[in-house]
């Protein structure tokens, strides 16, 4: 048990240390991209520090793979330079009963990152998605999809108008019973408007069956009421620019993932990519835990047999080639081609089985 312990120490400060470097470059890397991005007449250096801030946890996020079996590495190299592992195989221990601890560490690890670290990284990139915004168009579009339907929200430097839908098309460009509110700068509401239908054409909302009040007025805004066959609203909004604001599931923290799909589908849009994510999401700590014994696999040898370069590099390049089959299970999966569970839990056991076969053919065959 004290091995067993001590194994797991040893991980955990390999992979923390790592964990840190990646931080640090990918905040420097990420700060003098958001500084070129918008160039210092648009964005100041603490507001790009702020943007840096919000946008590197996503970031870390999708190379924890990476992060893990580099940790692994640094973990067995320092145990074969050490001689510790021909001490541990020659106290009795076998390469598999030597794998425990790390391979539970990475378990954990990776539950923690989708129980805690994941709803951090969703608020996180939905607020650099809405800054990032404002910084380029003067304004904040939101989207969202709850019970009482969709609500959109498009803003420039006049104002915000709030828009509700009952329900939508797949990419949200045609919408029913919809309403606009239209708010000025200082959030005081200036128009309301309720349609049958609602088009999104290029750079404008074509409105039909449509009944507008204005708000602004001292009057009673019924006995102004005006009716419209045919309105047009311009908006900033774009058809891409919608899909993208809904379909990225890392925006839903994975705790209201469920929920958010049976929302989706309710309002008329296809929740199967969100469907996708969360049964990947579940799968990771797997995975990541795959990563360990694909590190072990190629790094318990001792030192003194050589090559330890290219076994690092087999390594690696075995990770890579796991991950891009992860991903192209998830993009199967997304089109239909795959059911959903097998999409999602295929890759990670055979992450798990082909370096667990190597283990046993090396260490213990």
């Amino acid at each position: 048990m004290i091995l067993h312990f001590y194994f797991a120490r040893r991980f955990m400060r390999a992979y923390l240390g790592t964990f840190g470097v990646f931080v640090a470059l990918t905040f420097l890397l990420n700060l003098v991209e958001e500084i070129g991005r918008f160039g210092p007449d648009t964005i100041t250096f603490l507001g790009a520090v702020e943007l840096t801030a919000l946008r590197v946890p996503a970031n870390i996020y999708q190379i924890t793979p990476l992060i893990m079996i580099l940790a692994t590495l640094i973990l067995y190299l320092g145990l074969a330079r050490s001689s510790e592992m021909v001490v541990t195989r020659a106290s009795g221990r076998s390469a598999l009963r030597a794998l425990i601890s790390p391979f539970l560490t990475a378990l954990l690890l990776g539950a923690l990152m989708v129980g805690v670290f994941n709803p951090i990284v969703a608020t996180t990139t939905k607020r650099y998605e809405a800054l990032k915004t404002s910084y380029k168009e003067g304004g904040i579009s939101v989207f969202s999809i709850s019970r009482e339907g969709l609500w959109l929200r498009q803003g420039s430097q006049r104002g915000q108008t709030v828009i509700r839908a009952l329900t939508a098309n797949s990419d949200g460009s045609a919408l029913t019973d919809v309403t606009f509110i239209s708010f000025d700068p200082e959030g005081a509401p200036l128009r309301r408007i309720e349609a049958g239908t609602a088009t999104l054409n290029d750079g404008a909302w074509s409105l039909t069956d449509a009944k507008s009040w204005d708000l602004s007025m001292n009057v009673n805004p019924e006995a102004n009421a005006a009716f419209y066959d045919d309105l047009t609203i311009p908006t900033t909004l774009t058809r891409q620019g919608i899909v993208d604001t809904f379909g990225d599931p890392l925006i839903v923290p994975i705790w209201q993932l469920p929920a958010y799909i049976s929302d989706l589908e309710t309002a008329g849009f296809s929740g199967r990519r969100h469907a996708i994510w969360l049964q990947m999401e579940l799968s990771r700590p797997l995975f990541l835990a795959a990563m360990v014994l694909v590190g072990a696999a190629f790094t318990m040898r001792h030192t003194r047999f050589g090559r330890t370069g290219i076994m690092v590099l087999s390594a690696v390049l075995l990770a890579f080639a796991l991950y891009f089959m992860r991903n192209f299970a998830q993009i199967l999966g997304e089109n239909g081609q795959l059911p959903l569970q097998l999409a999602a839990w295929a890759p990670p056991v055979a992450a798990i089985l082909l370096p667990l076969g190597l283990i046993l053919h090396l260490e213990d065959g």
